[in-house]
């Protein structure tokens, strides 16, 4: 309940403050949770993604945002769980896979830190493996917004295609560290073109 009056309460600030607007929903799989894997711009990116969608989500949050045991609790209550940055934190993977095997789709920004420009940057191979390790196929998003995030600014949330984990990996505990790879530069090229476009042909 508590869950629900959060996300009820989440969606409606979000649509004062900002002027929002989805593309591709219809991408989302009604079938199964998803690993939504996007680009990282600022603190509101799991609203951006969650506001708009049913069901229960759970994120990954810096574990320094838990320091705070008022707001950790509110950030918990609402799906998030701590991850330790740059600390090979494996119990962060069981973590996610649990959340996708108990009805929660997971959201998770590979880049690990926010964007300062508006480009897409070098991601990391998390939600891969996660993916492959669970089955669950990652839905690729772009937050598009403009250099500042201001009261009203234009948000667009765009949501790309479902990959399937087991055109690029085995689905196992263990899955092959280059598949993951190709898996990973697929999902973040899928998020560069969502946010940045088609590149630009070079006239010769």
């Amino acid at each position: 309940m508590l869950y629900a009056i959060e996300k009820f309460v989440v969606r409606v600030v979000m649509s004062i403050a900002f002027n929002l607007k989805f593309e591709g929903r219809e991408n989302i799989p009604k079938d199964t949770t998803v690993i939504f894997a996007s680009n990282h711009r600022s603190n509101a990116d799991p609203p951006f993604i969650g506001c708009a969608l049913r069901g229960k989500h759970a994120f990954m949050a810096k574990e320094e945002l838990f320091r705070n045991k008022f707001f950790g609790a509110v950030i918990r209550s609402a799906g998030a769980f701590p991850v330790a940055r740059g600390k090979g934190d494996t119990a962060v993977i069981d973590t996610a896979v649990e959340a996708l095997n108990n009805n929660k789709s997971l959201m998770i920004f590979p880049e690990g830190t926010r964007s300062k420009d508006g480009k897409v940057h070098k991601g990391h191979s998390g939600a891969g493996l996660i993916s492959a390790r669970s089955g669950k196929p990652i839905v690729p998003v772009g937050i598009v917004f403009g250099e500042k995030l201001k009261f009203r600014t234009k948000v667009t949330v765009k949501y790309g295609k479902p990959i399937n984990p087991a055109d690029y990996c085995e689905i196992c505990d263990t899955p092959n560290p280059r598949q993951v790879v190709r898996l990973k530069n697929r999902y973040m090229n899928d998020i560069k073109l969502l946010v940045e476009g088609e590149p630009e042909e070079k006239n010769e």
